[in-house]
């Protein structure tokens, strides 16, 4: 039979309850271990999470600081650069300021200049101007003194018709008078001193009129105007110093009204007129010719004179340059005639052979550009290049 316990005594059973309780007090205690441990960890990973965020903050903070610092040199820089683009603007200002009035001025002088050689031109051209008018006033007045001879004839024999129904011979007075001043010869030749007195004062009037339009101050403005005609109002007017050195050949083609300013287109056609007939020993050939290639018009002016030297071809344009003697010429023809034709947006080409002659070539354009384009150049295709002087 198995061996049966023996019943508990109660201090026992009370030394049981109290082991019992004492387990429970030491699980609760445990528990709120546990739970303050937890707790603890829990506090401590914040602690941690705040540590690094305040590390995060400063960071960005120094960060945005730095940023601020590069902005606030930034800022400095751009207004240290807007002063100095204002300084740069207000000089800029200032020397286009300058600029315009330096221009003004250089137009000035160049208008100066212009003028100054045309007066000198037409100083030089005075003599043979007086001998081309003197010449149809000379025999006008000798017409008119004949005229005059002849109307003092007329009143003669009219007064003797007047006469003639009171006097018994007035038959033979009247004959006599009719010999006297030989009335049929005086019929032909009123009519003819009459005409070529017509011609003369037509003559004075047309060198006057050309005369007048060459030497006037103004150019009267961009205008349309036929070359051919300022070609032979130049021609009239310079006629006395080519007439006994040269013949005059015109090889003309058809050219449209060309816009200019006139008056200095003509200027540097007598320029160019005078050279050619000075260059020419003895007596020669000055070819005018004219023509029409796409946009563009050319006039030359051939001669078969001395011809120019090499040396001396990339010269002829300079200021004062001059080959004549002292006294024949102001060496600015040629140069005021290269700015009249540059001004045009045009150019001026030579063509030269020592002992053969010289050509010289106006190349303009039909119409003028709405912009102005630089010297020497257009918004039209240029003529081709026989020989550049500016080359």
């Amino acid at each position: 039979m198995p061996e049966q316990t023996p019943p508990a005594s109660a201090d026992e059973h009370s030394l049981r309850q109290e082991i019992a309780r004492q387990q429970k007090i030491i699980r609760v205690l445990m528990n709120r271990i546990e739970r303050e441990a937890d707790a603890q960890r829990s506090d401590y990973g914040r602690f941690q999470t705040t540590v690094m965020l305040e590390n995060q903050v400063r960071e960005r903070t120094v960060e945005l600081e730095t940023a601020l610092l590069e902005n606030k040199k930034i800022n400095q820089n751009l207004a240290a650069a807007r002063a100095r683009m204002a300084e740069e603007i207000d000089e800029r200002r200032r020397a286009q300021e300058a600029q315009r009035a330096l221009i003004q001025k250089l137009e000035s002088a160049q208008n100066q200049l212009l003028q100054s050689e045309k007066l000198a031109s037409i100083g030089q051209l005075a003599a043979g101007v007086a001998h081309e008018i003197n010449n149809p006033i000379g025999f006008v007045n000798s017409n008119l003194s004949t005229l005059k001879n002849y109307a003092a004839g007329l009143l003669r024999l009219l007064a003797a018709y007047e006469q003639a129904p009171q006097a018994p011979d007035a038959r033979a007075d009247i004959d006599a008078i009719r010999q006297a001043v030989d009335i049929d010869f005086l019929r032909e030749d009123i009519g003819t001193l009459i005409d070529e007195s017509i011609d003369g004062t037509a003559r004075v009037r047309r060198i006057v009129q050309d005369m007048r339009d060459f030497s006037r101050m103004g150019d009267g403005g961009w205008q349309l105007a036929d070359l051919h005609q300022g070609l032979e109002s130049t021609l009239n007017v310079v006629w006395n110093e080519i007439k006994y050195k040269a013949q005059i050949v015109r090889e003309f083609g058809t050219l449209p009204e060309v816009e200019c300013l006139p008056s200095q287109i003509n200027q540097v056609f007598m320029n160019l007129l005078v050279n050619a007939a000075q260059a020419i020993d003895g007596h020669g050939t000055i070819t005018l010719s004219s023509g029409v290639e796409g946009d563009w018009v050319w006039i030359a002016v051939a001669d078969t004179g001395r011809g120019i030297a090499p040396e001396h071809l990339k010269k002829i344009f300079d200021p004062f340059f001059t080959t004549k003697a002292v006294g024949q010429g102001t060496g600015l023809g040629l140069s005021v005639s290269y700015g009249i034709v540059n001004r045009h947006g045009g150019r001026i080409e030579v063509d030269s052979q020592l002992g053969v002659g010289t050509s010289f070539r106006i190349c303009l354009p039909v119409r003028q550009s709405a912009s102005p384009t630089p010297a020497g150049g257009s918004q039209t295709a240029k003529l081709p290049d026989p020989v550049d002087a500016q080359s």
